[in-house]
């Protein structure tokens, strides 16, 4: 049995306002490290064998937090966590992207559609489920922890409770949230779903 717990990273200042992306330097403040710090205490009796973390600065900075809390080696950085690749949509306003048919078409049917960068919703999930599946590997009766991304979390739920990709919307992944999903010889089920600090 493996226990995956499923956590989103803390909240950067302007989550929310913008597609932060892959943009690099969106870094967590002052209020985010406190977010982070909050996860981390909250994940403290969770006997977590080993920690994983996408390689957004602001993923490696909440798995950081929760290292120290835990008292966990340093996260391992795994790309199969990393968020979607947005392309030029990274760094823009929603306010704008609202206004573009691709990215329309990318939230009404990202079964179909794909990112200017040219990755789609299912490339997404076929990474997230193969980074997970090297994390329990060679691991039995184990805690993982993961920092990840809204809809990268959101891809590997969907797989694991056999909804379509188009059901993204359906699901909420707040910022330092935890998700729970045990993988057992029955299958899969989700015992946790976004477990807010605050």
């Amino acid at each position: 049995m493996i226990a995956f717990l499923l956590l989103r990273h803390a909240a950067h200042d302007n989550v929310g306002a913008f597609l932060a992306g892959r943009r690099p330097g969106v870094e967590l403040g002052p209020d985010g490290l406190a977010q982070a710090r909050r996860l981390g205490e909250r994940l403290r009796g969770e006997r977590i064998e080993a920690l994983f973390t996408s390689p957004r600065e602001r993923a490696r900075q909440t798995a950081a937090a929760i290292a120290q809390s835990c008292a966990l080696q340093p996260a391992e950085i795994m790309d199969g966590l990393d968020e979607i690749d947005f392309g030029g949509w990274s760094g823009r306003i929603f306010g704008e992207l609202n206004h573009e048919p691709s990215w329309r078409r990318w939230n009404e049917a990202r079964s179909l559609a794909s990112t200017p960068a040219g990755e789609r919703m299912v490339d997404v999930q076929a990474r997230v489920l193969a980074a997970m599946e090297l994390m329990a590997k060679g691991r039995e009766n184990a805690t993982l922890a993961l920092v990840s991304h809204a809809d990268v979390i959101k891809a590997a739920v969907m797989y694991h409770l056999g909804l379509r990709i188009d059901d993204w919307w359906r699901i909420d992944i707040a910022p330092a949230s935890i998700t729970r999903l045990v993988i057992d010889a029955q299958g899969a089920r989700l015992t946790g779903l976004n477990e807010r600090v605050d």
